[in-house]
């Protein structure tokens, strides 16, 4: 916490707003709406409704196809199922980790061919690192599809000057416990597109019409977030930007103390910057020590790591979804090498330099 929160949620209990609406929430989508440089903004429950009801804003429903990132958690796809719709999965491309344009080109090819044309195409901005847009954005554009930017895990990133949250035709943000700045529990979608934003908001609300009486004509959801998590995002926004600083000394001081070992950190694109949300190292290939060696290692002195995102192609709920990958369709793709070789390093913006230099040297001694 960064010391303000509780002003706010004073100001809550004070004017006695403490349901999903308020000064806070109202408050919170301005500042997000100057902060990321988008004209509409609506807090929600969590990113991933965001992306629910970004997707039945498009249409989407039982039988269409979906494109979504294949590494990344699966807040971003599970919203697809709640639509009844198919996902098809794109592979990552190695320098970002994010999206592949090659693999996205020919999953329209084969949309095109096999009459699957996507009603959006979800493209996640993963660990903190923008997409490369540049190259993503004319493909969708070209077939006239939609984009749903994930940008859960990079508010503050920018790409090529622009912040992550502005690439989407519809953006989400995620606030959850571990993201870079946190409401307990939440999210928000921007857009400009004003007309998105107010659909959006009617159906978070049980889409009640606007009548004396609770009259429903549309399926609604009960997705608005509280004026108390909203009150706790305010202080947290106005510390983002000290919180990027930290988190990139500690992937600095992590790439610094690794180099000439055969670890690597995620690569860091040239076309932005990223709010380095989490430091991921990989394994190079001749390295004989395994992922699993390394989190145990640190599992014994009480330290939490994890692997990468296990890609959703790769997992039982989505093994039957079409999957593109980034080369040609060898194995293992690039997604599949990342989640073998990855490892999320403890990342939090309290770590302690001390701290830090004992999980180096608890990896280090492996090799």
């Amino acid at each position: 916490m960064s010391g303000n929160e509780m002003k706010y949620i004073q100001e809550a209990f004070d004017t006695n707003w403490i349901a999903p609406l308020g000064t806070n929430v109202d408050k919170f989508e301005e500042e997000m709406c100057e902060y990321v440089g988008v004209d509409h903004a609506l807090a929600l429950s969590s990113g991933t409704a965001g992306i629910h009801l970004a997707l039945k804003y498009y249409g989407v429903g039982p039988g269409d196809y979906v494109f979504c990132s294949d590494l990344t958690f699966a807040g971003s796809c599970n919203p697809i199922l709640y639509q009844y719709a198919n996902p098809v999965f794109i592979d990552s491309e190695p320098e970002t980790w994010n999206m592949s344009p090659i693999a996205l080109e020919k999953a329209f090819e084969w949309a095109k061919t096999e009459n699957k044309m996507p009603k959006a195409v979800i493209i996640v901005d993963l660990y903190g690192q923008s997409a490369d847009y540049d190259q993503l954005l004319p493909i969708c554009k070209k077939y006239g599809v939609p984009v749903i930017e994930d940008a859960a895990e990079a508010l503050g990133a920018t790409y090529k000057g622009k912040k992550c949250g502005t690439f989407g035709d519809i953006s989400i943000f995620s606030f959850n416990g571990n993201k870079i700045i946190t409401t307990s529990g939440g999210g928000m979608v921007v857009s400009n597109d004003e007309e998105a934003i107010k659909k959006m908001r009617f159906w978070s609300t049980q889409s009640r019409e606007a009548t004396r009486h609770y009259e429903h004509k549309e399926v609604g959801y009960n997705y608005r977030m509280s004026n108390i998590c909203a009150g706790i995002g305010r202080g947290q926004l106005e510390l983002l930007e000290s919180r990027i600083f930290t988190k990139k000394s500690i992937f600095e001081n992590y790439n610094n103390k690794f180099e000439n070992n055969p670890i690597e950190l995620m690569p860091i694109s040239d076309k932005g910057t990223p709010n380095y949300w989490l430091s991921v190292l990989t394994i190079k290939s001749d390295y004989p020590v395994t992922t699993e060696q390394i989190l145990l290692q640190l599992e014994k002195e009480n330290i939490e790591a994890r692997p990468v995102w296990k890609p959703m192609h790769m997992q039982n709920l989505f093994e039957e979804c079409s999957f593109f990958s980034h080369n040609n369709n060898e194995l293992p793709c690039v997604s599949q090498i990342l989640f073998e070789t990855g490892i999320c390093l403890p990342s939090g913006s309290t770590l302690k330099g001390t701290e830090q230099d004992t999980i180096i040297q608890l990896i280090k001694v492996l090799y």
